[in-house]
């Protein structure tokens, strides 16, 4: 065979794998929504293909802030090996797999493919919003022991994917140009079935993220958030406004459960600040290091996403998790005002916004459709630029 027929075999085999991989990491998308299993499956798929496709094309590029990713995906395996049970926490590192979705997402999302993603996640979010508002007027889902919780399996879950879906859909209003009618059709549904599930950890992330939005906008902006609030508490059910007034009362059992899980979070972080007690062993030590004031007699998290890196897998591990968060803002930032698609970039700095701020009340970078979502959103931006000049 000649070299021009090998090259032309070449990149024929590579548009082949690359249109697989491309389709899988759309069918992952779609379905991390719906079927946790549906989207491992599609994950696999694309992993696979891009490995194929390294193998003819070289090592594939990555974006900047995968290089603390791999320091923070490298001492989480350390801390489950020295684990005071590996037994429990070596298990447990199978989430890690889902890191994938950074590097597949860069590779097979590429340009205008990036936006054809939110699309999807908003459409999908779109649908698990009605069947959540349906639970709530139709199959009586109220209270906070039976919550709305759309087409997944836990409402903690569902209001952590909508916050992110709001996130995008808001961030494609304000700063797209074009495509925006499917994101206001979309965000009544979104914002009235997170306001169901009861979440109050969702409501502040969803005000962290759009209210970043609003800055990176017009500063100005700000003043619809309280306005917005008021209206929501204006027409909301009892149940809603009733939670929204708990967030505000210091003798609210969970409010003060969680500042005994950070206490306790401490004391495991001073006995074990190198390695953490392992993946998974919060849960099984939790009782030993539990403050007599505490509520529960055990939780399987500490629902303080630092607190929880720490404790777990120790204070480097979460030095590097601040640096990946760093790293993501930093390379996000100037694609605001250089990208081909802001939106994208705003929406992945909102998302960022909203994780931290819900994650200082509930452990949802550990939830793994919730970290399936946030991983596309920070890394479409970068995609969205791989032909750009952007680094």
């Amino acid at each position: 065979m000649t070299t021009l027929a090998a090259d032309a075999t070449a990149r024929a085999t590579l548009e082949r794998l690359d249109r697989v991989g491309w389709w899988a990491v759309m069918a992952a998308v779609a379905a991390l929504q719906i079927s946790i299993a549906a989207a491992q499956i599609a994950i696999t798929v694309a992993g696979l293909t891009w490995v194929m496709r390294a193998t003819i094309a070289g090592v594939p590029a990555l974006p900047r802030f995968a290089v603390p990713l791999g320091v923070y995906i490298a001492w989480t395996l350390l801390s489950a090996g020295v684990s005071r049970d590996p037994s429990v926490s070596v298990p447990d590192t199978k989430q890690l797999v889902l890191f994938l979705l950074v590097p597949l997402t860069f590779e097979f999302a590429r340009g205008a493919r990036a936006r054809t993603l939110i699309s999807i996640a908003l459409t999908v979010g779109a649908a698990s919003a009605l069947v959540g508002i349906v639970q709530y007027g139709v199959l009586n889902y109220g209270g906070l022991g039976r919550r709305p919780q759309g087409t997944l399996s836990h409402w903690m879950t569902y209001s952590g994917t909508l916050m992110l879906v709001i996130c995008a859909g808001v961030s494609r209003l304000l700063f797209d140009t074009r495509d925006r009618a499917w994101a206001a059709v979309a965000m009544p549904a979104l914002v009235t079935s997170l306001a169901l599930t009861l979440t109050r950890s969702a409501w502040v992330g969803v005000f962290a993220g759009v209210g970043t939005l609003f800055l990176l906008k017009d500063r100005r902006l700000i003043g619809l958030l309280p306005l917005a609030v008021a209206l929501v508490v204006g027409v909301a059910p009892p149940s809603v406004t009733d939670r929204v007034y708990s967030m505000f009362d210091r003798n609210d059992p969970t409010s003060r459960d969680r500042m005994a899980m950070l206490e306790s979070g401490r004391a495991m972080v001073r006995d074990y600040p190198l390695t953490g007690v392992g993946p998974d062993m919060v849960q099984h030590v939790y009782p030993r290091y539990r403050v007599p004031w505490a509520v529960q007699p055990s939780n399987p998290h500490l629902h303080n996403v630092p607190m929880q890196i720490a404790a777990e897998r120790g204070l480097p591990a979460l030095a590097a998790w601040v640096w990946f968060l760093v790293a993501a803002v930093r390379g996000l930032w100037p694609r605001l005002r250089r990208s081909r698609t802001p939106a994208l970039a705003a929406g992945g700095l909102a998302a960022i916004a909203a994780m931290v701020a819900a994650g200082l009340f509930e452990y949802n970078f550990g939830d793994s459709e919730f970290l399936m979502l946030f991983l596309v959103m920070i890394t479409l931006p970068f995609a969205a630029d791989r032909d750009g000049g952007l680094p």
